[in-house]
């Protein structure tokens, strides 16, 4: 038998009848378990530091109390992990089938949040600064087609100089991939602990903002323009923010955000065979103006508008004739 094999026997779950979940742009694989009326998770993910990384921040997030995965076995060696069954109730999936319900459901997010950043962030995350926010905007001209090569490279210094000078405010843990496709509604808990928690190795401690826009400006999904207002702006009010300066930075991690996934996008098609995510990035480019619409933001917006092409149906075509004919660089 194989690891996987020895893993599942080990645990007894060997005898356990194995179905795909619905994976996501990385090289981590999800399967649910069924024994019975028993059900699992399986994570198959690459072993390192990535796989301990999700362990700890596990770990912390069960401590305070939210509704991260029960680790039920974990082999990080090999890269295995058995985690609790939050079930199918996907944010995404239950806002699609029911539009009615997405003030609410935006809501808890925004509820989940003002309690995540009431508790410090531990010191385990790495800090994601100005310089960290510009050194992930180096894959726009690496990977996205741009007018003027020699302008795009000027964008990562350009968010670092811009994030120096809006308002400064304290570090928050947040779970940067953070989005209604990675979180599941848990109805028979209590307050924050609604929200089932997914894909949160790559947390930060970063601005308060960085997770709001996550979940307002999501990639996968129209979120109404004014659910957006209203959960930035309770957002603000809660926590006792300045809405101008609060606002400011809010535009400025949208932008930023905004810049990388189409960078990332591009990458996943062109070097990684993925054409489907090209569908996605007119909306990406979307969140990108409405954020570069900000007063603050006008250096920034001329500087796209000089380096960038916007992802026509033209230009999109073209990439998907290129698809999977890019090496990764």
């Amino acid at each position: 038998m194989g690891a996987l094999e020895l893993f599942l026997a080990a645990e007894g779950w060997g005898d356990a009848a194995r179905a795909p979940l619905a994976g996501d742009a990385s090289a981590r694989r999800y399967e649910r378990l069924t024994r019975g009326r028993e059900t699992a998770v399986l994570m198959i993910a690459p072993p390192g530091e990535e796989f301990k990384r999700f362990l700890r921040v596990d770990a912390w997030l069960l401590a305070q109390g939210f509704s991260a995965p029960q680790v039920l076995a974990a082999a990080p060696e090999a890269g295995l992990m058995l985690l609790e069954d939050f079930g199918d109730a996907v944010l995404a999936r239950l806002m699609a089938h029911q539009p009615e319900d997405q003030p609410a459901l935006y809501g808890a997010i925004t509820d989940f949040l003002i309690a995540l950043h009431a508790c410090p962030a531990p010191d385990f995350v790495a800090p994601l600064n100005g310089p960290a926010l510009a050194d992930l905007v180096g894959l726009v001209p690496q990977w996205y087609p741009c007018a003027d090569p020699a302008a795009a490279a000027d964008l990562a210094p350009l968010i670092a100089a811009l994030h120096a000078k809006t308002e400064p405010f304290s570090p928050v843990m947040c779970l940067r991939d953070f989005h209604a496709e990675n979180v599941i509604w848990l109805p028979d808990r209590a307050g924050p602990a609604r929200l089932g928690l997914l894909d949160f190795q790559d947390a930060v401690a970063a601005d308060p903002a960085y997770d709001l826009v996550s979940a307002l400006q999501d990639a996968r999904r129209d979120v109404p323009e004014a659910i957006e207002r209203q959960e930035r702006a309770r957002y603000a009010a809660l926590r006792g923010f300045d809405p101008e300066g609060f606002g400011a930075s809010y535009a400025l991690l949208g932008a930023q955000r905004a810049l990388r996934i189409l960078a990332i996008f591009a990458r996943l098609c062109l070097a990684g065979g993925k054409p489907h995510y090209l569908a996605l990035m007119p909306r990406v480019w979307g969140y990108l103006q409405r954020n570069l619409a900000a007063p603050s933001l006008a250096p920034l917006r001329h500087a796209v508008a000089a380096a960038l092409v916007p992802p026509s149906p033209e230009l999109l075509a073209r990439m998907e004739r290129e698809c999977g004919q890019h090496p990764m660089r």
